[in-house]
């Protein structure tokens, strides 16, 4: 396995950070994951713009430009002989002194990690997951601005404990005001009475890229979508459940907090038509 550290394409083992660095000291920084779909990156550019977004929002200059990024995504995923891929694309503040002023941070450190991305098993697009809603609550949107995706990610490590207390594979998390936010690493989707809903991006969670693709695929379809501020109540009297990300697509629910529910037709309509989207986009992206 090889790792690209600051301009270089090195073996995992040699591929290390200083202990002074302000990712692994304060969690400052940003991150990107992407799936590459025989050889090509989904949505690279989207993803390599969010990046800079977030940067932008916590004053990190990043020293590459994307067109720089995308290549070196690129010369990963070739080094490690890959054509579908999970990618993780890490930047941090990088090297400093002990402290939190990031002025004395030199330069950032940029790392990307790539490995074998196999489709999720069949039988659990057809079984569905167990989810449950977590006690640990979102971080205020006023305190980290989920615009950010950030190394910090103690949050999200303590709902997904939960779930695993429960044996559960992902944890949806409410905001400090009882509304539904988002999962660990998902978006959350639900339907009823021929609507679509999800948490709207003022309840805090990240603007998924897979969700916004969603969305859009959903209402090309004629499917109304409300995007809004729900609670739990809300998604118990679902007739439909799933959740959304770059690697799992978009995956059904059928057990939330001991509440059964069906794999229907919206989810599996719409991961076939997410599937022909990307199909749709390897090959332009050739062309």
């Amino acid at each position: 396995m090889y790792v690209y550290l600051n301009d270089r394409i090195v073996p995992a083992e040699d591929a290390v950070v200083s202990v002074f660095d302000h990712g692994f000291l304060y969690g400052d920084g940003i991150y990107e994951t992407m799936r590459a779909y025989n050889g090509i990156v989904f949505m690279i550019d989207e993803h390599i713009e969010r990046l800079f977004r977030s940067a932008s929002l916590i004053g990190l200059k990043i020293p590459y430009d994307s067109q720089k990024l995308k290549s070196a995504i690129y010369e990963t995923i070739q080094a490690n002989g890959l054509e579908n891929a999970y990618i993780r694309l890490t930047i941090s503040r990088g090297c400093g002194s002990l402290g939190l002023d990031p002025e004395f941070c030199q330069k950032p450190s940029i790392v990307i990690i790539v490995k074998e991305q196999k489709d999720y098993p069949k039988a659990l697009y057809k079984k569905g997951l167990k989810v449950i809603i977590a006690q640990t609550r979102r971080n205020l949107k006023e305190a980290i601005n989920p615009r950010i995706k950030s190394l910090n990610f103690l949050n999200n490590i303590l709902a997904k404990l939960e779930a695993k207390e429960k044996n559960a594979n992902e944890a949806i998390m409410l905001n400090v005001y009882g509304k539904l936010t988002e999962g660990t690493i998902s978006n959350v989707f639900f339907y009823k009475n021929n609507m679509l809903f999800t948490p709207s991006i003022d309840c805090g969670i990240l603007d998924g890229i897979t969700r916004g693709i969603v969305i859009g695929i959903a209402k090309k379809q004629g499917i109304e979508v409300k995007e809004g501020k729900f609670t739990k109540s809300d998604i118990y009297t679902s007739q439909e459940i799933f959740i959304t990300n770059t690697t799992m697509e978009v995956m059904p629910v059928s057990e939330l907090d001991e509440n059964k529910y069906p794999v229907g037709e919206i989810s599996k309509n719409l991961r076939k038509l997410y599937r022909q989207k990307v199909k749709t986009y390897i090959r332009n992206y050739r062309n």
